[in-house]
């Protein structure tokens, strides 16, 4: 297993190894012996699985608050997205900043967002399926985001804002600068 930190460095790109023949392939995509070895210990208590079929879907930028905030391991199952992880951590040199990654069936890769950031992503094709660990449980009174196009993140999607998919919620989200101490 790869761990490579990014430019923000309590995100870590992660990379397991996979083992193909004419088959098919296997890979371990979580050892928590092999993570703790890379020096991350987190004890994740739930498994997300979301779809989305068009390309240009963006979810998030989603967080729980505490005492509910969650470290996210991502990964993709099929298609690609470009993943992003804003630091809400006030007091944080890197607080506002963020991180992205391509991810995808094919590279592998998966990405670590720590609690006390805000996640999303957006699709780069058809028919994603992205497959998360938390380390908490969703908790509804917790549940809080950002607007994903905020000009203050000045995050590059690649898709327009008028072209993006998203849900009501997600299209309604505060700016950060209306967010205030969350971490």
């Amino acid at each position: 297993m790869k761990v490579v930190s990014l430019d923000i460095p309590d995100v870590k790109l992660i990379t397991p190894r996979k083992f193909g023949d004419n088959r098919g392939f296997f890979s371990e995509v979580y050892n928590a012996e092999a993570l703790a070895a890379a020096g991350i210990d987190i004890r994740f208590v739930q498994d997300n699985h979301s779809v989305s079929m068009e390309t240009g879907t963006v979810r998030g930028l989603h967080f729980q608050k505490p005492p509910h905030a969650q470290a996210k391991l991502v990964r993709v199952a099929r298609g690609r997205i470009i993943d992003v992880a804003v630091d809400l951590r006030r007091g944080s040199p890197t607080y506002g900043r963020h991180v992205s990654a391509e991810l995808s069936a094919e590279n592998w890769a998966q990405l670590l967002v720590p609690a006390g950031f805000a996640h999303g992503f957006c699709t780069l094709e058809p028919n994603c399926e992205v497959l998360y660990k938390v380390d908490a449980h969703y908790s509804p009174q917790s549940d809080a985001g950002i607007l994903w196009c905020d000009p203050a993140l000045r995050i590059d999607w690649p898709v327009r804002i008028s072209d993006a998919l998203l849900s009501d919620k997600d299209a309604k989200l505060p700016l950060l600068q209306d967010l205030g101490d969350v971490f």
